[in-house]
């Protein structure tokens, strides 16, 4: 196999057009000439750190529910309009987001824009839709996989919003009103405070015209002034959420990484190696899950998540009762190895190779195109960033791989949360009873 000095990276780099508009909103184009396909993403910064206390999930309801009504069409309306031409339209905390036959761009932009200024929230359609989502979370209330990965959240975040539901509680959603969704959107989805992409076969100039329209009397509002995180130490903690099945779902980890880390790109190799890579080619999918027959589902991943705020590490598997301290033991062996051994040649490349092959192929889609231009803008990401990016793939070194484990993994410092048919007694019997003290992360 030819060494990484040799590797033929592929030239990844995608147009860019970036445009102010009069509202403050930020404008980005990228012209993808005959794609059949035009998406479009806008993102409101903010998203569920602006859920007011005792109503969590209104930022959720806000986007998910925005496409029930506008002062100038109803539901149905808005169906009528957009189905015809395979146009489809999301929404979640961050914002809304749709994708269109290339040919009727502009009327999926005229829909998008309708919601993000005139969503009316009606009572009708509102009440019937969170009751949707209360079934929902009544289904997901005993389910222990949901209210593992829950707790984790809890004990890696605490009292932060990033610990909490993001689509609200059985407690909260039910106090949130049509007025409640209206007041937020009002305040919080205004020009200064968005980022709006376009990717397809289209001209960013001609597009920000329309904009320019259609946002003529949007209100700029005020830029989001995030607070300085705090979240508790890294140190073990325990949690457990009992419940009568069959499997056990072991979350086992700390906090993460921010994107804008100067190890993200060595930190994705190394997840690719341990955690992440392709069918059996990572090692704790090939040693817990072939191995030692511990489960089909296993993971381990610390970039996945990463944003403005530290994301998660995450080392997940299912597995029954009985092979709960087996598995623990597992994950922090395998992590604890990296930490010390240099990965093989051979395993390094296969990790690299796949990467720098399989990266490139999500940008051949108009809405993965868009949702980079966002992150690009919120992140501060430079022109040439993809293709600085699949170069540093291919520069990671075995000795930065196990530098950046023993720099950002704490295996004997994670929090552990299991859900299934266990107690609190069972985990600490099954993972020992040795608290570590607290662990400060390491500065960049």
């Amino acid at each position: 196999m030819p060494s990484s000095r040799r590797r033929a990276v592929p030239k990844l780099s995608i147009p860019i057009q970036r445009f102010e508009l009069a509202c403050g909103a930020v404008l980005l184009v990228s012209p993808r000439p005959s794609a059949p396909i035009a998406a479009v993403q806008i993102h409101v910064r903010g998203g569920s750190s602006r859920d007011p206390q005792g109503r969590e999930g209104t930022a959720f309801l806000t986007g998910a529910l925005a496409d029930q009504g506008t002062e100038q069409y109803d539901e149905e309306g808005i169906v009528a309009m957009l189905e015809p031409e395979g146009g489809e339209i999301a929404g979640d905390a961050g914002g809304l987001s749709g994708a269109i036959v290339n040919e009727r761009w502009e009327l999926l932009l005229e829909m998008l824009v309708l919601m993000m200024t005139s969503a009316t929230y009606p009572s009708k359609e509102v009440a019937r839709q969170k009751q949707r989502l209360l079934d929902r979370l009544l289904v997901e209330r005993d389910d222990p996989r949901v209210q593992g990965a829950l707790m984790f959240r809890k004990l890696v975040y605490g009292d932060h919003w990033l610990g909490r539901a993001g689509r609200g509680t059985l407690e909260s959603l039910p106090k949130i009103t049509p007025r409640h969704l209206a007041e937020f959107r009002k305040a919080n989805w205004t020009g200064r405070r968005t980022v709006i992409a376009v990717s397809g076969d289209v001209e960013g100039a001609v597009v920000k015209r329309v904009l320019e329209k259609l946002l003529q009397k949007w209100p700029a509002g005020e830029r989001v002034v995030p607070e300085p995180p705090k979240f508790p130490p890294v140190a073990r903690r325990v949690g457990v959420f009992t419940a009568p099945r069959q499997q056990v779902h072991v979350y086992l980890g700390h906090l993460g990484i921010a994107r804008n880390d100067p190890d993200y790109a060595a930190l994705v190799v190394m997840d690719h190696v341990l955690g992440t890579g392709p069918g059996f080619t990572n090692r704790v999918s090939r040693i817990l899950r072939d191995e030692l027959g511990l489960a089909y589902t296993v993971s381990a991943n610390i970039h996945g998540s990463a944003g403005l705020l530290p994301g998660l590490f995450t080392a997940y598997i299912g597995t029954s009762p009985g092979q709960v301290g087996t598995a623990v033991k597992g994950f922090v062996g395998e992590i604890r190895r990296i930490q010390k051994e240099l990965v093989g040649k051979e395993e390094l490349e296969v990790a690299k190779s796949y990467l720098i092959g399989s990266f490139p192929l999500g940008f051949e889609r108009s809405s993965r195109r868009a949702s980079y231009l966002v992150s690009a803008e919120v992140h501060g990401f430079p022109q040439d960033h993809l293709e600085r990016l699949l170069q540093e793939f291919a520069q990671v070194t075995a000795e930065d791989v196990r530098r950046v484990a023993r720099k950002h993994l704490f295996p004997e410092a994670s929090c552990v949360a299991a859900a299934g048919p266990l107690k609190a007694s069972d985990l600490t019997r099954a993972i020992g009873s040795r608290v570590d003290g607290r662990v400060k992360r390491a500065t960049v």
